[in-house]
């Protein structure tokens, strides 16, 4: 839900611990008069008005460049010397303060950019070219001008980070192209996350990987969540009626005062993963739904029909490229929720699905290439006081799109020996149920609709 660049652009001046302080140009004119290109210029004096000046980098859309945890980040070098984000068009006064924003949009709990060695310019960092400048008029200068401030951290620029941004490539809201590869037939053992170690292109995508407790990685949930039974019941609906892996979003609304993100409603595709002919439109008519209902997109799910409701590596790079998706338009952060259902997983207690919350932290700067850790959220489940003519119709809506899918689970077959796929459902369902008890009698009509299409 990319938004569109404000008419006014923002200028952002906040560039962390080590951000520095841009001159005037008459600030710089008065520097260059009073000591002359053989007097050395401080690191303040060496910014990109000054490079641009004497010619070794020119202005240009689309230029600049930063490469983040496996994100990548555009900007454009304005003729005066500041950037401007293509993504939304904020201005920054200075390569640190964008580096900055960007960084911490990724990992918010990141304080600083070291913005001249995380930018690129034309894919050469930043700090090279104030380097060349420095060789170039003022050979004897220490090099410690440049280097006090640009200690490189790594950002992630090997071939494995190509590799995991080439493959979270997406089409607007992004679920489907990350999801049109998956297995779902095969048993799945989960690793532990410790045991992944750095990024290998020859790992399995669809490795399974445990989820963390966020006490485990010494940090707090940072915001609460509320979930509607509704939300609930139609999600587990969906992942119920087929075979093959399903997709859908969550709308809700996210309070910023009291960091609480309230799930007010499932929205399933109804489209095969691998249709990506079709895939634009259907989100496009869920975002309109989400408008008109005064919603916002605050998270996603999909399901392992016969497998553990546990994040693969694919829906770790997923997770993560959504969060930053939900955050890269605004200044503010947002959690992005991602849920997995495993309806007919035989490991599940009873006949209720699994259901998971789960989230990514990103990994620690120095391991940069690691996978991101995948941390189970906590939630209060909401129970609603009646089943609403939304769910409901939704759930019909459901029921004719896969009315002729070959994958279509057959209900009146048996899920073990005594239960049979139907009393599976409603068994599951009956999880999720308001607190209106008349809703058993509305979702009868549903389940006769399941055993028709057999």
């Amino acid at each position: 839900m990319d938004s569109e660049p404000p008419s006014s652009p923002q200028v952002v001046e906040d560039g962390g611990e080590e951000d520095e302080e841009e001159m005037s140009g008459g600030e710089e004119a008065d520097l260059r008069s009073s000591s002359g290109r053989g007097s050395l210029l401080t690191r303040r004096g060496i910014t990109l008005r000054v490079l641009l000046k004497d010619g070794l980098v020119e202005p240009g859309d689309g230029v600049l460049a930063i490469h983040y945890l496996g994100k990548n980040f555009v900007g454009d070098l304005l003729n005066d010397g500041k950037i401007r984000w293509v993504e939304t068009g904020q201005i920054f006064n200075s390569p640190s303060a964008w580096a900055t924003h960007c960084k911490r949009l990724v990992n918010p709990a990141k304080k600083s950019g070291c913005g001249w060695a995380s930018v690129r310019y034309r894919g050469q960092k930043l700090v090279q070219y104030k380097t060349t400048w420095l060789h170039k008029y003022q050979p004897s200068a220490d090099m410690s001008l440049v280097s006090e401030e640009d200690d490189d951290e790594d950002e992630e620029e090997g071939k494995t980070a190509v590799q995991a941004d080439e493959k979270n490539k997406n089409t607007k809201l992004g679920l489907h192209d990350v999801m049109v590869s998956r297995r779902t037939d095969r048993e799945r053992i989960p690793v532990r996350y410790c045991t992944l170690g750095t990024r290998d292109a020859a790992r399995d995508p669809h490795t399974l990987v445990e989820l963390s407790a966020f006490s485990a990685i010494n940090r707090f949930q940072p915001f609460n969540v509320a979930v509607s039974s509704n939300v609930l019941l139609l999600m587990d609906f969906h992942c119920h009626l087929t075979t093959s892996e399903v997709v859908g979003y969550l709308g809700g609304r996210w309070d910023t005062n009291t960091q609480l993100l309230t799930v007010l409603r499932a929205f399933p595709c109804r489209t095969r993963l691998a249709d990506r002919d079709s895939a634009s439109a259907v989100e496009e008519e869920i975002c309109q739904n989400l408008f008109m209902r005064g919603l916002s997109l605050v998270g996603w799910y999909h399901s392992h029909p016969r497998g553990p409701a546990l994040p693969s590596l694919q829906d770790i790079d997923s997770q993560m490229d959504h969060q930053l998706r939900l955050q890269g338009s605004n200044n503010g952060f947002q959690p992005c929720l991602g849920i997995i259902c495993g309806p007919y997983y035989h490991g599940n207690q009873g006949v209720a699905s699994t259901i998971t919350p789960f989230w990514v932290v990103p990994p620690p700067e120095q391991r940069s290439n690691d996978y991101g850790i995948p941390v189970a959220v906590e939630v209060t489940y909401v129970q609603d006081n009646f089943l609403t003519s939304d769910v409901l119709n939704e759930m019909m809506l459901l029921v004719d799109y896969y009315r002729a899918a070959p994958d279509l689970v057959h209900f009146s077959q048996y899920w073990c020996p005594d239960t049979t796929m139907m009393d599976k459902i409603k068994g599951s369902l009956s999880c999720h149920a308001p607190k209106d008890q008349a809703y058993s009698q509305i979702l009868e009509h549903v389940y006769s609709q399941l055993i028709n299409l057999q």
